[in-house]
This record gives structure tokens, sequence and C-alpha cells, in this order.
């Protein structure tokens, strides 16, 4: 049966029916339903509500603070399990430091509590409430020893509290976290009153767009010519996501999914522009590769077609150096063992592929001393999201 399948970007609508994609730049002005309306009204009347289905990226992301016991494990499970439902992780605090650590001044969607096995009690004190006090947060949630529950329960206002994700033999339990986490972020995206209003042209779910993706990535063969292993990168207006197999990280903690994906929050090129600079200027190689790239730090500024291009290559490199061993983060992905790297999202209507490539070429040979690169394949049509939907 045909179908209307609608995604709701950051930056632009994209609505595929009948084997053809179409785009449309959004209009910030107006409520998503408006503007969609506007754009693609005629085409939403000719179909049965049952059949459009949405997806949405338009809020970009949840942000969320860790707090635990021991870096080694704590903090080591919950940041991955975190990183693996979509999550955007600001920080990440010891709690035996808690003291020394500055109060965030942006507002945190989740606070993860999380240390101990069961059998072990007394983990926090008088000094979380003092912190939690001082801090702006929507949802907490404890994941620790069960024997400081009741201490949490009766000094933490609102906490949910889930199963321990640290058993007896030190080992991570995922499931009720991660569930937690990946409905919070999903009803994230639809609990927003402009996406919510979308329901009056679907009666089915509406799911974030990163997960659709993810969903696609074991058929991408269907339509691309991957090779593995492989990455996706997309890299839109307001975020960043990498979506990725799993045997690419040596130190994969959630083993239920043969896919992950990781948000960079703080990468995108149009609503996320400046913390894009930031991440740049601060960033080793960024003056070389400008150099490289024959413009000067002069460009960082700059508001230009010209701008927005450089913008995009330094995301990409900045996105491979963050997820490589080189940088060392909390997700090491074995990027030099790639055979394929795809890219969706925004950037494939500023770059071709002759800029994705002199931006690889840099980062390998920089890296890792290789004068190969991975092959590039550009979802220039925006398939890969009708793929992930449909199934």
């Amino acid at each position: 049966m045909s179908k209307l399948l609608i995604d709701v970007g950051s930056t632009y609508f994209k609505a595929s029916s009948h084997g053809k994609i179409e785009q449309y730049f959004r209009n910030f002005d107006k409520k998503i339903e408006d503007d969609l309306k506007d754009k693609c009204g005629e085409i939403i009347k000719s179909f049965e509500k049952e059949d459009i289905h949405i997806c949405s990226s338009a809020n970009g992301g949840l942000n969320t603070l860790i707090i635990g016991i021991t870096n080694s494990f704590s903090l080591k499970f919950a940041t991955s399990i975190a990183y693996n439902s979509g999550i955007n992780i600001i920080d990440t605090i010891l709690f035996s430091n808690i003291k020394e650590y500055p109060i965030p001044t942006e507002l945190i969607d989740v606070v993860i509590l999380v240390g101990g096995i069961d059998s072990v009690k007394d983990v926090f004190d008088q000094r979380l409430s003092n912190y939690l006090s001082c801090i702006n947060y929507s949802n907490i949630v404890y994941v620790g020893s069960k024997k400081s529950e009741e201490f949490i329960s009766k000094n933490v206002k609102d906490i949910v509290v889930l199963k321990n994700i640290i058993n007896n033999k030190l080992h991570v339990e995922e499931e009720a976290l991660k569930e937690y986490l990946t409905n919070l972020y999903q009803s994230d995206i639809i609990g927003k009153e402009d996406i919510k209003e979308l329901y009056s042209i679907t009666s089915n779910q509406i799911f974030s767009t990163p997960y659709i993706v993810n969903r696609s990535l074991e058929n991408l063969y269907k339509k691309f010519d991957v090779v593995d292993p492989f990455i996706l990168i997309d890299i839109g207006g307001a975020t960043t996501d990498i979506h990725y197999s799993t045997d690419l990280v040596t130190d994969n903690l959630v083993q239920d999914s043969g896919y992950d994906r990781l948000v960079l929050k703080k990468l995108g090129v149009y609503k996320s522009r400046e913390s894009l600079v930031y991440s740049a200027k601060n960033n080793e190689f960024v003056y070389e590769l400008l150099n490289y790239l024959n413009v000067t730090e002069n460009i960082l500024e700059e508001k230009s077609e010209k701008a927005t291009v450089v913008l995009m290559q330094l995301s990409i490199f900045l996105v491979l150096f963050k997820v490589s061993a080189k940088h060392g983060g909390y997700i090491t992905i074995d990027v030099e063992k790639l055979n394929s790297i795809i890219f969706t999202g925004g950037i494939t209507k500023v770059l071709g592929y002759e800029d994705i490539d002199k931006i690889l070429h840099f980062f390998y040979k920089k890296i890792f001393g290789f004068s190969q690169v991975p092959k590039i394949i550009i979802d220039s049509d925006y398939e890969i999201w009708t793929i992930g939907i449909k199934e």
C-alpha cells in the first residue's frame, strides 16, 4: 500500500510518497503543523491518517548529568548506556569530589545517579542533596545499590528508582535504564506541543528520526553499495548523529543490538553553530586543516555559503576525531577499520564528493598515517530514514 512518510527536521521537512522525496525549508515563524500543511497540504489530504508515518529530529536530543561512585564501574556503565540511548552527556561527576564540581548553568533534562552493588549501603550522603538543590533539572533516575534506595527516595524529590545497572559480579545490566532513557528521549520528541499537534495528521506513533535511521542500518544494502564495516554520519542543523556497528567498539558494554548511535548535540551547523566553532577553535589540528583547505581562521566568523561549506567539512573532521582513539572519549570507534562511511542529513545539500573526500584524506593521513580512505557514500536523496520508517 502507498504511504506518506514525513520527517520533521530542525531545518527541513522531508516528504516521501510514491517513490519520490520532496524537501522544504521550514518557516520558523510558523507552527510546525501550519507550516507543514502550507507546504504539503494537498498531498497530506490525499492519504488516510493510518497511511501517514512521521518522525522528527526537530528538538535535538536530551542533556544528561551522571553522578556516580566510581569511574571504573558506575560512571563507565551509566555513560555507555546513556550514549547508546541517544542521550547527550554534558558531564560526569565522581561523587567523592562532588563539592569541587561547578554547578551547571543550563537546564539538565535528566540526572542519573548510580553506584554500588546491591549489597553495599551508604554510598551517598547529604552532599548529594546539597548539590542537587543547586541545579535545574527535569528528570532524575536512580540505578544504584538497593540498600541506598531508602536514603535516595527520602532525600531526592520526584526520583525514579529502577533496577541497579551493576550486578553482584560487576557486570552491566542495561535493560531498565536504557528503556527509561529511550522512552524519555521519545517522549521529549513527541511531547513538544508543535510535534503533538501532528497527531491531527497521523494515527501512527511519531518516532524520533535517530531511532528510525538506526533501524535502517541492517537494510541499507537494499539501496546502497555499502561494504562492512561501516558507520553512518548524519549531520543536521542541530545535532550530529553517528550510527555504528557494535563490532567497531572495543569496550562495548551494551550487547542487545547490532547497531548503536551516538548523538553529538553541539556539532550541528545551524542551531549549534556557535558550539561547533568553539569546538573547532579548541582542536589542535583545525588550524592546519583550514590551511589545507586554503582558507584562514576568519572563515569561522563569516556568514556565507563558503563558510557553511567549511563548517560542514570541519564537523566531519571533528566527529571522526571525537570518536577516534586519538581523542580517547567515552565511546571509541575503530574508524581506522572502516570500509565505508555513509553521509546523510543536511550535509548532503551542501557538500559534494570532493569536499568530503578532501576531509577524509586529511583525517586519515594526519591521525593514522593512511593514504587510503573508506568508500564514501552520500545519501543525497535522503532515502535512509524512509528505509527505517517503512520497516
